[in-house]
């Protein structure tokens, strides 16, 4: 089955459910899982659920591997409570990416166990809030704080996670942070520890160009802290910033024009092996601008949505490994929500394009995607079907993903 044939016919089916199928929940669902203690609502737990499972064809695998394939995305649970408006606290476990590669026959591999994706407590004054553990206030741009239950595309843009297993625990460092908002200005900065033992492995004297792995072959004390900031500013409705999560597409129920900026530095970061035989830390400086619309069009729940970014990656002198590399990230993608009544299914077609330029190599790695999403409850309740394209030098690969995701 060739793969163009395999993008139209789950289009097709994509298309026909979207007319067919209808909402299941949203009319009764008033805020999902919480429980109140008190009349006014400032004593409460939140529990969030949720699943995604994916269908997979690869066009590019070896002869005697399956072009298509299942994956268990993520599977997760999220609760934050507070006893008053003073206090919060959040806890977030999960796993990801399980599928027939790395489950173990008892359920106790590595890629098996369910871990502790988030942890931290926060201190209230007002519009502003300290707080700290292993936590998800990052800095540099909108993508890098994305929620995970309200993508636009299929998943996000991976480069943006740009320190995802290299200072970090799966997007989330142990620090402190402070965030707020001064009126239509919102801020988070961080300070944090940063991973001893990164996906970087790689020994300095055999590469050409720097090893992320300055805490490893330095030392806390010259590589031991990273600091992070993102500041956006709210021209329309005010989002909410109780959680670090970013939402990816609102359905056309707000009305949001943000631009911000951000950045994330971590002195003598990377390693090079010097010309004398020694290693030196080469500081780590990333930096990115973004806009982000999201709007209803006329009265008859149509919305578009829009969102691009530019990010500047210092990773040190010629970096790259895997899909992180010193130079230049350009990302963007677009999504029109057609109309029609919130309580029966829509259907939302979007595109994504992401180009990224290495000081390295002479190629740019170049990402194309187009999908749709058919909405049955909102995001509590969809299907995302995605087709991807990515081409790097002499390297190609196309994809085609159906997930269904449900969350309560």
């Amino acid at each position: 089955m060739r793969i163009h044939s395999t993008i139209l016919a789950l289009f097709v089916l994509l298309l026909i459910s979207s007319n067919q199928l209808y909402s299941q929940g949203s009319p009764d669902y008033n805020g999902g899982l919480k429980i109140k203690f008190d009349e006014e609502g400032n004593k409460y737990l939140r529990l969030i659920s949720w699943v995604q499972a994916q269908a997979v064809y690869n066009d590019n695998v070896p002869e005697d591997a399956s072009h298509l394939n299942f994956n268990l995305r993520r599977a997760r649970i999220l609760a934050y409570a507070q006893i008053n408006e003073k206090f919060l606290i959040l806890t977030h476990i999960g796993l990801n990416n399980l599928n027939a590669e790395n489950l173990s026959p008892f359920g106790k591999g590595d890629d098996s166990q369910v871990f502790l994706h988030g942890v931290w407590g926060q201190y209230n004054i007002g519009n502003h809030s300290i707080g700290g553990g292993l936590h998800y206030w990052n800095g540099i741009s909108r993508l890098n704080n994305h929620s995970t239950l309200n993508f636009l595309t299929l998943d996000n843009n991976r480069q943006s996670w740009a320190t995802f297993g290299l200072t970090d625990q799966f997007g989330r460092h142990i620090g402190f942070y402070g965030k707020g908002n001064f009126g239509k200005l919102q801020y988070r900065v961080a300070v944090n520890d940063v991973l001893k033992n990164g996906v970087d492995d790689r020994d300095p004297s055999e590469v050409d160009g720097a090893v992320y792995a300055g805490r490893r072959l330095l030392g806390s004390g010259d590589s031991g802290f990273a600091y992070a900031g993102y500041f956006d500013f709210n021209f329309l409705d005010q989002e909410s910033n109780l959680l670090p999560f970013k939402v990816g597409t609102y359905l056309g129920t707000r009305k949001v024009f943000n631009v911000g900026a951000g950045f994330f530095y971590h002195p003598s970061g990377s390693v090079v092996f010097n010309s004398d035989g020694m290693l030196s830390g080469e500081d780590v400086a990333i930096f990115a601008i973004d806009a982000f619309y999201d709007a209803p069009i006329g009265e008859n729940g149509a919305a578009v949505t829009a969102y691009a970014t530019y990010q500047s990656n210092n990773y040190g002198k010629d970096y790259l490994f895997n899909v992180y590399g010193t130079g230049g990230m350009f990302y963007t993608h677009a999504g029109y929500l057609f109309q029609g009544d919130p309580n029966k299914a829509r259907f939302q077609p979007f595109i994504s394009f992401a180009s990224n330029s290495y000081d390295a190599v002479s190629d740019n790695r170049n990402i194309f995607g187009i999908g749709a999403n058919a909405f049955f409850s909102g995001h509590n309740s969809k299907l995302t079907l995605e087709y991807k394209n990515q081409k790097f030098g002499d390297a190609e690969n196309s994809s085609v993903t159906l997930q269904a995701m449900i969350y309560l």
